[in-house]
This record gives structure tokens, C-alpha cells and sequence, in this order.
């Protein structure tokens, strides 16, 4: 057998490794079966690659989400099912528009849109797009993902686009999608709405404003906005409360803030209105508030128009509606104006500093202005017939709303989150979800498929065409808005599976039927994702799926934390604290990379990271490197389907049962999502028990086919987590047509795993490994040279199963631990009683060791008797202490516990100290 090189070099291997891979094509299920690696008629697991945004590079959170994917589908694939993992990128509109526009801007471009227009400026965006994307696929590879690139899909591609018009033509038709006047989140910096759930909500220092309109007006409000009180309509009240008898009246209020501005102020009853809060009554302002907005809504539905009038426009500055005196003025402006007009009328009763809970643009940065605005909306809560259901609980034919939908298939356990505590968190925002505002004020992205003449409207695939047949023309208008991209996104799962070019006229459902990708792998098995897009993608998937196909779009959702620094801060330029995952594998190599965000990491939990993690499982690939190399010294000729032969010695015995229980929990770990204790355990088996326990025994005798057996399991059950130096140690055995990437995954063996007599008989090796044990820890403790040889006496209790294991393995004993003669006695309880100064083993043996020559007995008399010394007085002074009934009754409980330790702790050692001494 060729010798491997003394150290495992990542960056001699890694780049060559992975075109092999591609070369193989066993990335593509299709080629797995060609090839019959695969059965045609395999259980399936496909999951797809949540599509990172092409606005630059990977960071280590896409790094976390490669390491812990790749993992999941590499050990599927491994067990012989037709495993696919497709990978895309998410065109991300807002975020790659703002960022080109940013580029274009310090080149020297004042306003890129007007001066380029929409088609040049688009171009410039998609090359930008495109040039990110290879970025991204790159680093992709570098983490040695085994994606099927065969499959690639974009969200704003021409598939992708298709799908997208005929999921909104059939919303529409269905009244779920429509065009309302509505208050919706305004980016006054990015000119564009946000939904709901893209705003970051950031903490601020502000002030609570408490007056009242005139003088006259019975009710004090309360605001933290008092330039819209200049667009208050009407004051709600709890219809029970203590302002019950004001409702139904209108007040007309003249001169607010200024000369000339006249209100009229209607008192509405709402359920809603907490007497407690504030002043117990709300000043409503229809125009920019949400909630006012719905009170609005509600009251006209009650024939009673409180009106609505807007005094910020879409520059953030005042209205006209605001009256002449605030027209113009930024919201600031007109802020500290009508706060000194209402101290100058004596209508300011108090000031108060709170912190403020802002909603700011995700993307643009700054803070949203609830403004009232025309645009395209999901309307969640209309029933509609769902024609055809998958959903437990749900017939064909049943009227239900989206929400019921996105309800119903996490309340059924059809789709599982793990961990389970975001159900909760989940639940809470399908509850009380609002409208979907879907069209965005920007040029990038998917068109909203709407088209205008007059007051005529034209919703369709395809443009309407004129009366000749050509395409669009004759007055018709295309809607200038954009889709948001989570739109286009929350098809991911079935857009991204329709494998055939689609038919004209042909329903998205007819093309899905005649897709074989769809029809073999929807719905994928798994979803893994950050939990910080709980809203923004995964509830979009379920809501897209159900609604489009009346099925789930996955079995489970798997969210993994955020990656922190090792102080557990986020990770940001500011702080200097940011580790580039490019760098650890230019370092420290990928498998080291990848494993040091699986080790120590559990699902939903934000995960620490410093470098010298990822250099400490840099030096365990090495070890793993080292402990192959070894093994494969004493391999004469190596073999790919080699048996596990019967096992002769106890050593082989006790491995072979314990590789046995880890390939069956790690098997099992990994089906239950729990990564991070299958590669601990992994890792802590290959290290303490293969390398520094039975290897070291086995210098003394070697099974060949046995260790060729463990080596190949061992890389086998590695290979998902460290795939690069897996496959580098295979193909140096095996050639380099020889893929580990589709070597079946190690069986249990059933029978040894449920034979429990058989299994005890395994075991018994432990007593051999824990006498080894004990006695290289003595003769630490005497300051014995480790290479120094001694006699002993092993007095053995007179248990005839100990007796022939010790004897059978006396030779292991006496080469592993350096020792000369061995004498063995049996002996009955008493005498073993008697013989028991020191620590036995397992209560059954005792080694009397023969220092003589080996060590000075005064010296060691004298530096035992030192540290008795020290610890004597220690344990009489703590003792006194915890006799002191002032000291335990009055000292935290905590700190009586501590004290009693330590207490027990000295005992202990002072006991140790002189049995020791005795044996001397």
C-alpha cells in the first residue's frame, strides 16, 4: 500500500477533488441511477438551496447554511436515495437596484435612472447581477457543496418569470390579488413601499406630546407625532368607557397650528382602545397610521366617513392638506412648529421622554412614513374554493383564506419547525397578518403583469394584443411597479422543478404534471434557513405553495442561529470582528471550516466563532489524516467491499461493538437534525477510542481485514461532515475512479446490536483499557518516567471472567504501559479488602507496584508528607467554618454550597494523599 505524505496539505486537494466531483456528475440524481448507484425506485430527499441574494459575496452565515445543507444531503445520498439539492440566486430587487445605483453614483452619476433610463439602467444592473452571481457560485464550490449545477435557477430568470405571471393571473382572477388605496409603508429614501415584516424595528429616544385641539375640546390626546395631528379626522374612545357619552359627536376645531386650519373631529367608539394607556383616548389619523387606517375602514363600512386627509407626501415633506403655514416643511420642521403653537395657546399639558420602537427601511436604512398610496395587495383573509387539497384537515372544494392555509398545514404537523419554539413566534405573525403589499417602486424585477387603457385594465400572461394579433399596442399601458421579491421567491420549492420548456397556453399546472422533477422530488423534504427569515421566505413559501398546488412546499423547516464572533457579539465592519469563511479554508481548509459551524451548534441557537476553533479542527482533519496513514501501514491490500471478519482478540471485540453503536447513532442523530452531537460524538470516538485507545493496543497485534473494515466505515461516516479529506484518503486507496461521495452508507449490524449477552462479552475489553488506565496514572503520580519499566502485582478478586480477560491481554498490558514482570494472584474478598490502601479497579483489581529503583521513596515520602502539611490546616479551618452556625445561617445559600465543596474537595485529597503515603 502506497504511504500516505506525514500531513494533510487542503490546498494540494481541495479545487482537484471538487472537479472530480462535477466531472462525475454524481451531483445529478439522474446520473446516480444511469450509473446504478442509485435505484430508479429509491426513496427521494430533495431540498432546495435557499437562493443567496447577488449583491456580493458569501459571509458566514450562507457559510453555516452550505456546511449544515451539504452535510445533510451528502449522508442521503450516501443511503442510497435519489438525493437532490438545487441550487439558484435571488435576484433581490431592492437590494442589488440600491446597490448598483450606489456604484453608478460614485462614478460620478448624479440620478443613474434619469440619465440612463429604465432599459440601459437594467442592462448595468444585470451585469452587475451576473458578475455577483459567478462570485457566489464560486464560493459556493469552495465550501464543496454537492449541488446538482445542472439544475441552477434564478428568481428573475425566463422560467421563473413565467411561473410568476401565471401564479398572479390566477390570484387575480381569483380576487386574491387586487389594486386598493390603502396606508402603506413608505421609503421616502428609497421612493419605494416595504411590507410589513421588511421593517427593522430600532430603538430611540422620544417624546410623548399630551394636549388637547382648543380649549373647548373635551379630550386630552396624546402623540408622538404631533405634525399629523394636523390630518386628525376623529378621537376613539372605548365604547364602555369613561368618554362613552362623547360618542356620535363631531367637533369642528378651528385655527390648528396655524390660522385659518379648520378639523373636524369625529368621536368614534373602538373595542380596541385601551383606558389605561395614555389618556385613554385616541387621536386618529386615517392618512398615516395603519391602525387609523382600519378604524377608517371599519366606520365607513358603518356609514360613517370620517374622511382621511394626507399631510406628508411622498418627498417626506408637509402637504398643502397641511395648511399654507407647514406646506413644504420637512417633518421635523413641522414637528417643532406646531409644538411651540400648541405652548403659545396654553394646550400643551405635558411633555414626557420615552423610547420609541421606529419601523426603518431594511434596505434603504431610514425610518418609513405610513402614507396612503395606490398599489398591488394579497389580500389574505378572502375565502376562495381550493380546488384541489393535499391538506389534512382541508377538502377538495373547500372555501378557506391564505391564512387558514399557512394555519393549518403547521397546526397539522404536515410541515414540522424545528426547533419547535418558533411555532409559537410562526403562529404569532400568521395571526395577525395584514394585507401583502406586493408592487414596489423600482425598475428591477418582475413586471407587474398589468396593463392600463383608460379605465380599462388588462391582467394576463402575455401583454393584450391588438386587433391585428401583434403584440402590445393600441394604448395599452404596462403598470410601471415591480413585484416584491419575496413574491417571485415563495415559489421556490415547485418554480424551481419544472424541467420542461412550457407549452403556449399550456396552465401551470399541466406544464408541473409534465415535469418529472416535480412530480419525483415536490414537496422537498427539508428547508434549512436562517430563523431571521421566518416571515420574510418561509411563511411566503407556504402561503405561495398551498394557495398554487393545495399541498406543502416541505416536510420540515430547519432553522440554524445566527453566527456570532466568540464573545457573542454580531458579527459588523464596526467592530472589526468579522471572519471571512474565504479566508478560514485559505487558512485552515473547507472540511475545517465547515465543521467548526456544525460542532457545538443546535438548531435555532446563534452560534459562537473564533479562529481558533477552526484551527483546532484543522489540527482533528490532520489527526484523521494521520490515524488513516497509520492504519493503512499495516494494510497489505486494501479493499472497497471488504467484510467485517469475525473479531478474535477482546480489543477487536470491544471496537467492533462500539463502531457498531456509533454508526447507529450517528444514523439516527443525523435523521433527527442533531449535527452538532453526531459530529461530537464522531469526533470524540475517531480521537480517544480508534486512535489513543485501540490502535495503541493494536502495535502489539494487527487484524489487516479489520482495520481495512474500521477505516472504511470511518471515512464513511466523516464524509458528510469533512468531504474533501474524506475522498483525498480514499482515492489514495483506491484510485481515483473511486468516489467516497457515492459509497453506501455503513449498516448496523442488527444482530450485535440486540444480542445484549453478546454485546456484555464485547464490552469487557473496558477493564483491560481501565487498568491500563490506572496504572500509567500512578505512575504519573510517583514521577515514574512513563519508558521506565516496573514490576507489578495485579491482585484479581476471584471472578473468573476477570481472571481470563486480564490473562488473555497481560502481553497488551505490559507493552502498552511500559511495565516489567506482571505477577497475577487471585484472591477472596478479605484479603482483596485488606490489600485496599489505593484506588482499585472496577472494585475487583489491585496493582501493587514495585517502585523500588524507581523512584527516591524519601524524596516522595517527604513531598507527600509537604502537601499533607498544606492540607491539614486547610480542612480544620473550613471545617470551623461550616461549624459556624452565624456564617451558614446568614450566607447565601450559593456561597454555603461552595464552601462545602471546597471542603469536600480538600477531604477528598487529603485522604488520597495518605493512603498514597501508606502504600509507600
Amino acid at each position: 500500500m502506497k504511504e500516505l505524505p506525514k500531513a494533510y496539505e487542503p490546498k494540494k486537494h481541495e479545487d482537484k477533488i471538487y472537479k472530480k466531483w462535477e466531472d462525475s456528475g454524481f451531483f445529478n440524481p439522474d446520473v446516480c441511477i444511469e450509473k446504478g448507484i442509485t435505484d430508479k425506485d429509491a426513496e427521494a430527499f430533495s431540498m432546495v438551496l435557499p437562493p443567496p441574494n447577488v449583491t456580493g459575496t458569501l459571509h458566514m452565515g450562507h457559510a453555516a447554511m452550505l456546511a449544515i445543507e451539504d452535510t445533510m444531503v451528502r449522508y442521503h445520498r450516501m443511503k442510497g436515495e435519489r438525493t437532490l439539492w438545487v441550487p439558484g440566486t435571488d435576484h433581490a430587487a431592492i437590494a442589488t437596484e440600491a446597490k448598483v445605483e450606489g456604484i453608478l453614483i460614485k462614478e460620478g452619476m448624479p440620478k443613474p435612472k434619469e440619465e440612463l433610463g429604465r432599459e440601459a439602467f437594467l442592462d448595468r444592473v444585470n451585469q452587475f447581477a451576473q458578475e455577483s452571481h459567478d462570485t457566489i457560485v464560486n464560493q459556493a464550490k469552495k465550501m464543496g457543496t454537492s449541488l446538482d449545477w445542472s439544475r441552477e435557477a434564478y428568481t428573475l430568470d425566463n422560467v421563473r418569470n413565467k411561473v410568476v405571471k401565471q401564479v398572479f393571473k390566477r390570484m387575480y382572477d381569483d380576487g386574491l390579488i387586487y389594486r386598493g388605496y390603502r396606508v402603506i409603508n413608505w421609503s421616502v429614501k428609497g421612493q419605494s413601499t416595504c411590507s410589513d415584516d421588511e421593517l427593522v424595528h430600532v430603538e430611540r429616544p422620544a417624546k410623548m406630546y399630551y394636549f388637547k385641539y382648543n380649549k373647548d375640546f373635551p379630550i386630552t390626546i396624546a402623540t408622538t407625532r404631533p405634525e399629523t395631528k394636523l390630518g386628525d379626522t376623529a378621537v376613539a374612545v372605548h365604547p364602555e368607557g369613561k368618554y362613552k357619552k362623547y360618542i356620535g359627536q363631531e367637533f369642528e376645531v378651528e385655527n390648528v397650528g396655524q390660522n385659518g386650519h379648520v378639523l373636524k373631529i369625529k368621536i368614534i367608539g373602538d373595542d380596541h382602545v385601551d383606558e389605561e394607556l395614555g389618556t385613554g383616548a385616541l387621536g386618529v389619523t386615517p392618512a398615516h397610521s395603519m391602525v387609523d387606517f382600519e378604524m377608517y375602514q371599519k366606520q365607513k363600512a358603518l356609514d360613517n366617513d370620517i374622511g382621511m386627509i394626507q399631510v406628508i407626501g411622498e418627498d417626506g415633506n408637509m402637504t398643502a392638506s397641511a395648511g399654507s403655514e407647514y406646506a413644504g416643511k420637512t417633518v421635523k420642521e413641522a414637528r417643532e412648529k406646531f409644538v411651540e403653537y400648541l405652548k403659545e395657546q396654553d394646550l400643551l399639558e405635558r411633555e414626557e421622554d420615552i423610547v420609541q420602537s421606529a419601523g426603518t427601511s431594511e434596505r434603504f436604512k431610514d425610518v418609513v412614513e405610513p402614507l396612503p398610496k395606490t398599489q398591488w395587495f394579497v389580500n389574505v383573509n378572502k375565502k376562495f374554493v381550493l380546488e384541489k387539497s393535499q391538506i389534512d384537515g382541508i377538502a377538495d372544494g373547500a372555501e378557506v383564506t391564505l391564512k387558514e392555509l399557512m394555519q393549518t398545514v403547521v397546526r397539522n404537523k404536515q410541515i414540522n419547525i424545528l426547533p419547535e419554539r418558533f411555532d409559537k413566534t410562526y403562529f404569532s405573525w400568521i395571526d395577525n397578518l395584514r394585507d401583502w403589499c406586493i408592487s414596489r417602486q423600482i425598475w428591477f424585477g418582475h413586471r407587474i403583469p398589468v396593463w392600463y387603457k383608460g379605465e380599462e385594465i388588462h391582467c394576463g400572461v402575455d401583454a393584450p394584443l391588438q386587433s391585428g394579433g401583434q403584440a402590445e399596442g393600441e394604448g395599452w399601458t404596462q403598470d410601471p411597479d415591480t413585484l416584491d421579491t419575496w413574491f417571485s421567491s415563495g415559489m421556490w420549492t415547485f418554480s424551481t422543478l419544472l424541467n420542461k420548456e412550457i407549452k403556449k397556453g399550456e396552465s401551470l399546472q399541466d406544464w408541473l404534471a409534465r415535469s418529472e422533477d416535480f412530480q419525483n422530488f415536490h414537496p422537498t423534504q427539508v428547508l434549512e434557513t436562517g430563523y431571521d427569515i421566518i416571515f420574510f421566505w418561509v411563511a411566503r413559501m407556504i402561503l405561495m405553495t398551498t394557495y398554487t398546488l393545495g399541498t406543502i412546499p416541505f416536510e420540515t423547516v430547519y432553522f440554524h442561529g445566527l453566527v456570532r464572533d466568540e464573545k457573542g457579539r454580531k458579527m459588523s465592519k464596526s467592530l472589526g470582528n468579522i471572519i471571512n469563511p474565504l479566508d478560514m479554508i485559505e487558512k485552515y481548509g473547507t472540511d475545517a471550516t465547515r465543521l467548526s459551524l456544525i460542532i457545538g451548534t443546535s438548531p435555532g441557537q446563534d452560534m459562537k466563532l473564533s479562529e481558533e476553533k477552526v484551527e483546532g479542527l484543522r489540527n482533528f482533519a490532520n489527526k484523521l489524516w494521520n490515524i488513516s496513514r497509520f492504519m493503512l501501514m499495516n494494510i497489505d491490500d486494501v479493499r472497497v467491499d471488504v467484510e467485517l471478519p469475525e473479531p478474535i482478540t477482546d480489543k477487536d471485540k470491544f471496537l467492533v461493538q462500539w463502531l457498531n453503536h456509533i454508526v447507529f447513532d450517528i444514523g439516527k442523530l443525523i435523521d433527527e437534525f442533531k449535527l452538532s452531537a453526531a459530529s461530537d460524538i464522531l469526533k470524540n470516538f475517531t480521537w480517544s477510542v480508534l486512535a489513543d485507545d485501540y490502535l495503541e493496543y493494536s502495535k502489539v497485534e494487527k487484524n489487516q481485514q479489520l482495520f481495512n473494515y474500521i477505516l472504511n466505515t470511518i471515512l464513511k461516516l466523516w464524509h458528510p461532515f469533512m468531504p474533501f479529506v474524506t475522498e483525498a484518503i480514499w482515492q489514495e486507496m483506491y484510485g481515483d475512479e473511486s468516489f467516497l461521495l457515492v459509497q453506501k452508507w455503513p449498516k448496523v449490524d442488527l444482530e450485535l446490536k440486540g444480542n445484549e449477552k453478546k454485546i456484555n462479552e464485547y464490552r469487557s475489553f473496558w477493564i483491560i483499557d481501565a487498568l491500563y488506565k490506572h496504572i500509567n496514572m500512578q505512575k504519573s503520580f510517583y514521577k515514574v518516567s512513563s519508558v521506565k519499566r516496573i514490576d507489578i502485582i495485579v491482585y484479581l478478586l476471584d471472578i473468573k471472567n476477570i481472571e481470563d480477560i486480564v490473562k488473555r491481554n497481560i502481553e497488551i498490558i505490559r507493552s502498552r504501559a511500559k511495565l516489567g514482570e506482571i505477577n497475577i494472584e487471585i484472591v477472596n474478598y478479605d484479603k482483596f479488602k485488606n490489600k485496599l490502601i489505593g484506588p482499585s479497579v472496577a472494585g475487583s483489581i489491585i496493582v501493587e507496584f514495585d517502585l523500588s529503583g524507581a523512584i527516591d521513596k524519601d524524596a516522595e515520602k517527604s513531598r507527600i508528607e509537604k502537601e499533607i502539611d498544606h492540607i491539614k490546616p486547610y480542612v480544620l479551618a473550613q471545617t470551623k467554618k461550616l461549624s459556624n452556625a452565624g456564617f451558614v445561617d446568614n450566607a447565601p445559600v450559593a456561597v454555603v454550597d461552595a464552601e462545602k465543596k471546597k471542603l469536600a474537595e480538600a477531604v477528598e485529597k487529603l485522604e488520597a494523599l495518605e493512603k498514597q503515603l501508606g502504600s509507600l
